[in-house]
């Protein structure tokens, strides 16, 4: 997509080519689509291409410079979805439109890119997911800090942040960019790992100083200072690239994008790569989008409400004074009938995204028709707000407060059932424009005059097989035949002589031919110059429009969740300053969802009880006996309350919390070439590196990856990093039973279990959760539920058996809590290097004499070595 400033000589191709190719070379990363009548064609290597990512036919036509012009096509009515399948892999695309006049145009019509659609910049509503933005990120190196800067146009708000190398995956993860930015000569390790849609540009376009001066033309500011991004120099830099690419892509200005998002890593809750995958808050581990914790919470009745909440998921704040404003708001709806808001916003339609197009001019006719409705509806919305209830609605009921001149004139100019696209016509309304509705009177009109004309013609002149017609040969004309030629007026000009008849126009069919021939032409040509000043005005409003579209999306977030937290029984937690999470009757959500839809039964709550004294809950059990549900849980519930939600509990008590880390299940990563054990180290080092004292860290089955010797002691291990140095809320879950005597020598843990019972061969799991450790893990009996053939279930239970007799009869345990021994710095025995070593007296001596001395000892240790 970058200019080359040495343009290649193709006057050697046809006038058409050498267009193509001009517009090619300026976009040599994009497949350019080049419009061509009702087609949008592509050639040459874009044809090879287009046809293997499309299947669409290639073809051969002509020559050019003396080879064929192999080609492909897609009909224009149909772009969005072959657009749609490009975006979804990944590629970008250049529109190159006709702007030139066809009619006056000597040679080629000229052509000019009016666009380019990528994966991080495209506003098309039917290449978008409904529920999800589509994000922009730029990520650029500046020394040891990785500037970052994105973008989402369809909501017009800038982000900026910093982080270092090891923090990036989480913001990756976090903003799940559709596509990425980077400087082709530096590209960061980290977004090469995470697999994300790359697009290489110039490194001199990440340029700090660059970046600082386009932030403030965007945001109409003098200085970042007021805005706490002054001393963000890498994220300037980063900043830079991103708005010369979305401006360059779009062919304008950004003019919405008025806003900007400062985030720093230390002002979020951390939610590592690995804990967002192991909670499913987005996606299940199977990569579906249900069931999942936001599939649970999305009730919205937008899309625009679905993206606010997502949003609110994965970017949860430390600070808890945006979360108690939602707890506090969906106190008042759910107190004051919030089933009345959710109704009306049924018949709102997505604002942000309409007002982003409004801003771009790529708005379409029945999306300014939903706009106009949702302006009707919202006199009525405002009236089902709870009033001086909580701040946070009363400041969002403001924001509902759009200019009343935008419904009028949106009522007057846009047709009640407008056509999809402008070119097809019927977009503006009637009685709106005087000299449009004369012209479509003329165009729908037509065979009515031509019938009045005929009648008085015939009246005037006497003939009575008069006849007055048309076609697109000679246009219109009155016919006589050749006996009645001599009643024929002066006033008659004569326009074809045939074998039997004469064919006359006269002024008045002239004039009307005049007006009949162009009236459709005209009048799209009209439409199309009040449909675009109708989108100037509303331009003018673009502020008030955007934060229309904020203040719909919060409330119907807001909404969602407090029908949520009336209909799933949730309630309200409380915030504490002091350090624990106390839950009382806590449930999984999305567990206890998938119960009630299947009728498998109620779900068992389940206390936590984490505070100063007790930081650690070393969990034993069955398989199956709900150890990481419980576990999930808890986080699930810290995480609901941090962004604002009720939880899942029947109450619920927390402290401060800067992280969430998890280390669940086994799985290899063989497109990095990992093995199971060696991912599982890796994702325990980060979270003992990250863990702190206000951090909650789930570890289950740590050291299953290996042998039973090494995994048991790197469990003691990490139990033991984490309670003595971390001091991180952790629950610990294992089925290593040596670890249940790590809380009587560790008194911040205790142990937990989840209780089963037996009876005869059968296990009944109980998912309860019990004080004090478990007495067996029952992996002989969840084997035979499992259908395993009942002779291996016998052999296995005869070896289990053995194994616990020889365990029991053996010696006793290795302390695996024990303090390492103190390294054994000089041996006891003796030697002459040694006794020549305990003489020498180190301060005294010369850098000479001590090199001196160093050789000597060498020597005599090399004499005393046994063979």
């Amino acid at each position: 997509m970058n200019a080359s400033p040495a343009v290649p000589d193709f006057s050697a191709h046809t006038p058409v080519m050498a267009q193509y190719l001009r517009i090619k070379h300026q976009h040599p990363d994009d497949l350019v689509f080049f419009r061509m009548g009702d087609f949008y064609e592509v050639f040459f290597d874009d044809a090879r291409k287009a046809n293997a990512l499309l299947d669409i036919t290639l073809t051969t036509r002509g020559q050019s410079a003396g080879e064929p012009v192999v080609m492909a096509g897609v009909p224009v009515h149909a772009l969005e979805s072959y657009l749609a399948k490009l975006i979804k892999l990944g590629e970008a695309v250049a529109i190159a439109e006709q702007v030139g006049d066809v009619a006056t145009a000597k040679g080629p019509v000229e052509r000019k890119v009016v666009r380019v659609v990528t994966p991080g910049t495209v506003t098309d509503t039917e290449l978008l997911a409904d529920k999800q933005d589509s994000i922009l990120l730029a990520v650029v190196h500046q020394g040891k800090t990785l500037g970052l800067a994105w973008l989402s146009l369809t909501q017009g708000q800038l982000g900026l942040a910093e982080c270092s190398e090891r923090e990036l995956p989480s913001w990756l993860a976090r903003l799940s960019p559709a596509e990425v930015l980077v400087d082709r000569e530096r590209q960061p390790a980290g977004v090469l790992a995470a697999r994300l849609p790359i697009t290489n540009r110039p490194g001199w376009q990440f340029d700090s100083a660059l970046g600082a001066r386009k932030l403030c033309e965007q945001l109409g500011v003098a200085s970042l200072q007021g805005l706490n991004a002054q001393e963000l120099k890498s994220a300037h830099a980063a900043a830079a690239a991103l708005l010369s690419y979305a401006e360059h892509t779009q062919g304008r200005a950004l003019a919405h994008v008025k806003t900007l998002q400062v985030q720093r890593s230390s002002d979020l809750l951390d939610l590592p790569p690995a804990t967002q995958r192991n909670l499913e808050l987005t996606v299940t581990l199977r990569g579906e989008t249900a069931p999942t914790l936001l599939s649970v919470l999305d009730s919205c009745r937008t899309g625009m409400g679905s993206r606010a909440l997502r949003h609110w998921l994965l970017h949860p704040r430390r600070d808890r004074a945006e979360a108690t404003a939602r707890h506090e708001a969906i106190a008042a709806l759910l107190a004051h009938g919030g089933e009345a808001l959710r109704d009306g916003l049924r018949h709102v339609s997505d604002v942000e995204r309409i007002a982003a197009r409004v801003a771009l001019r790529q708005v379409r006719p029945r999306e300014l028709a939903g706009l106009r409705a949702t302006l009707q509806i919202l006199p009525q919305l405002q009236a089902t707000l709870p009033r001086g209830a909580c701040v946070l609605l009363d400041q969002l009921a403001a924001g509902l407060l759009a200019s009343p001149h935008l419904e009028e004139l949106l009522s007057r100019a846009i047709a009640e059932e407008p056509a999809v696209l402008l070119r097809d016509g019927g977009v503006i309304a009637s009685g709106f424009d005087a000299e449009l509705d004369e012209l479509r009177a003329i165009s729908q009109n037509c065979d009515t005059f031509l019938l009045d004309l005929e009648t008085r013609e015939r009246a005037r002149t006497g003939i009575a097989n008069l006849r007055v017609q048309f076609n697109k040969v000679h246009g219109f004309y009155i016919e006589v035949t050749q006996g009645q030629v001599d009643k024929v007026p002066m006033d008659y000009q004569r326009r074809q002589t045939l074998k039997n008849a004469e064919r006359y126009i006269t002024p008045e069919l002239k004039a009307f031919e005049d007006k009949a021939l162009s009236a459709q032409e005209r009048s799209l040509a009209r439409e199309k110059l009040l449909y675009e000043a109708v989108v100037d005005q509303l331009i003018e409003d673009l502020q008030a429009l955007t934060q229309l579209g904020r203040s719909l999306a919060s409330l119907d977030a807001l909404a969602a969740l407090a029908e949520r937290a009336g209909t799933l029984n949730w309630c309200r937690p409380e915030f504490v300053p002091q350090p624990c999470i106390d839950i009382t009757a806590g449930r999984h959500p999305v567990v206890e969802m998938r119960l009630r839809e299947t009728g498998a039964g109620e779900f068992m709550a389940n206390d936590c009880r984490l505070d100063a004294r007790t930081r650690m809950q070393v969990i034993t059990g069955p398989n199956m006996g709900g150890k990481s549900t419980f576990m999930r849980q808890v986080a699930l519930i810290s995480l609901l309350a941090a962004i604002g939600s009720y939880v899942p509990a029947g109450a619920c008590r927390l402290g401060p919390m800067d992280a969430i880390h998890t280390r669940i299940g086994a799985a290899d990563d063989l497109a990095n070439a990992q093995s199971t054990f060696m991912l599982e180290m890796t994702e325990a080092a980060a979270i003992l590196h990250g863990a702190t004292e206000q951090s909650l860290v789930l570890m289950d089955e740590i050291g299953r990856g290996t042998s039973t010797f090494d995994g048991l002691a790197l469990a003691g291990a990490i139990a033991s990093h984490l309670h003595d140095k971390c001091r991180a809320f952790t629950l610990f879950a294992t089925h290593y039973f040596e670890l249940t005597e790590f809380p009587s020598k560790h008194s911040q843990a205790v142990n937990m279990h989840v209780a089963a019972a037996e009876s005869g061969d059968d296990i009944v799991f109980l998912h309860e959760i019990q004080a004090g450790p478990a007495s067996r893990s029952y992996g002989v009996q969840v084997a035979r539920l499992a259908g395993m053939p009942a002779s291996l279930v016998r052999q296995a239970r005869a070896t289990l058996e053995a194994l616990e007799a020889k365990a029991s009869a053996s010696e006793a345990q290795i302390d695996l809590f024990a303090a390492p021994p103190e390294p054994q710095l000089v041996a006891e025995a003796t030697s002459p290097a040694l006794d020549a070593l305990h003489d020498l007296d180190p301060d005294a001596l010369s850098p000479r004499e001590a090199l001196d001395a160093l050789y000597k000892l060498k020597a005599m240790a090399k004499i005393s070595r046994p063979a």
